[in-house]
């Protein structure tokens, strides 16, 4: 946990959250978050590593499923080519904070998320280790809407 914190702090230039110097304490803290906040590691289909209860909801899946869940499987197939775009950007340029798109529940439960920051994770060696996301705009949407 602390290379998102550290990674999104140094592209970022701020803390997600309040640290406190005890890594339990701010798991929790990162895990009851009222916004979303995700990572996967650096495989070429990477897996999640992490999902706090907002985004365990906003997906509908009990925390388990959600860590061997490969992350593109959160757009339909048709938003995928984009959100590989997305990530391949994110590499590249560390971060970015504009993101929005069309994302999918387990259920089949349709959202737009808007105003998203995705960031790369490294390590202390600076090496890439995954990527992560935050958000708090998000409105459902109907069966075939289109924001």
């Amino acid at each position: 946990m602390r290379h998102l914190l550290d990674s999104y702090r140094r592209w970022v230039g701020v803390e997600l959250i309040e640290r406190t110097g005890a890594e339990q304490t701010d798991l929790e803290q990162l895990f009851t978050l009222p916004v979303v906040v995700v990572s996967h590691d650096a495989q070429a289909d990477p897996i999640f590593q992490f999902g706090n209860q907002t985004a365990l909801d906003l997906w509908e899946l009990k925390l388990p499923e959600f860590l061997k869940m490969p992350s593109r499987l959160t757009a339909e197939p048709l938003h995928r080519d984009e959100r590989a775009r997305l990530l391949q950007r994110t590499e590249r340029d560390g971060y970015v904070d504009d993101y929005r798109g069309v994302r999918i529940s387990s259920r089949g439960r349709r959202f737009y998320i808007e105003q998203a920051t995705i960031w790369n994770i490294v390590d202390e060696a600076d090496t890439y280790i995954g990527q992560a996301a935050t958000f708090d705009h998000w409105t459902f949407l109907k069966d075939q809407e289109t924001p």
